[in-house]
């Protein structure tokens, strides 16, 4: 099967399913593996980060746990990103008609992971910013009347699920665009503007896959979770375009 069409600006849902699927047949296996072993290292860490909160006579010594907690919380992070980077990276590989070995899923690339947590940073810095005003002015109002501290909470979770959509593609612009931090998330959000319900539809698809994968006694997680991805990648080459400007493929820097 050819790679997936240049962008047209406009998802095709049904046509984004059958390139992420055919994606996903190419490598299976890899995909799966992959999944396994960056899921059960991110399990790991977090067991590890969790250590404090095991009852008091089975804890280890104070020392033991606060080290444990800062190596579970990085190694965890570092983790998500390498997986991140590398499930993207396969499913790209995939899209363009080839088929990715295991080695490119676990290839490190720091400039990627860079890249990606500066923009996971700068969102998660703007949703902060819309949550605690909101929860500051429902404590004020709420000394007045209870039913009016509702009302900057409904409208905060309103803004977070808008950006949230909106920012639904932040990871394939951080690690296959060359624009800033800044100028990403202003990327994502126009572009997604235009086709904000089909976005929305398209993360209804992705959680349909994962709840599948889950019923299936959790080990159908390993083949849903990176086939939502693909299928997410197939969208983002429709909406956006087909082209890795910053060399995540082949380990380029740039961007």
């Amino acid at each position: 099967m050819a790679s997936t069409p240049s962008a047209t600006g406009r998802i095709q849902l049904d046509q984004a399913v059958r390139d992420g699927w055919a994606a996903f047949c190419r490598a299976p296996w890899p995909f799966v593996l992959f999944t396994l072993l960056s899921g059960g290292l991110s399990l790991a860490f977090q067991a590890l980060a969790n250590l404090a909160s095991l009852p008091e006579a089975s804890q280890p010594p104070a020392l033991v746990v606060v080290l444990a907690t800062l190596v579970g919380a990085l190694g965890h992070l570092l983790v998500s990103l390498w997986g991140t980077v590398g499930l993207i990276r396969g499913a790209w590989t995939a899209l363009e008609g080839r088929r990715p070995n295991l080695g490119s899923f676990l290839r490190w690339d720091g400039s990627a992971a860079g890249r990606l947590l500066l923009r996971q940073l700068l969102f998660a810095l703007l949703l902060f910013a819309i949550v605690l005003p909101a929860a500051l002015l429902a404590l004020g109002l709420g000394q007045l009347q209870p039913w009016l501290g509702a009302l900057p909470l409904l409208v905060a979770l309103g803004l977070l699920v808008y950006l949230a959509v909106g920012q639904t593609f932040l990871p394939w612009l951080a690690l296959l665009g060359d624009q800033g931090p800044m100028a990403s998330l202003q990327r994502g959000r126009q572009v997604v503007d235009r086709q904000w319900w089909m976005v929305l539809l398209l993360v209804v698809v992705q959680s349909a896959i994962l709840l599948a994968g889950a019923l299936l006694c959790g080990v159908g997680l390993l083949a849903a979770a990176p086939l939502s991805l693909c299928v997410a990648t197939a969208a983002y080459r429709q909406l956006f375009d087909a082209e890795d400007r910053t060399g995540l493929l082949t380990g380029g820097v740039n961007g």
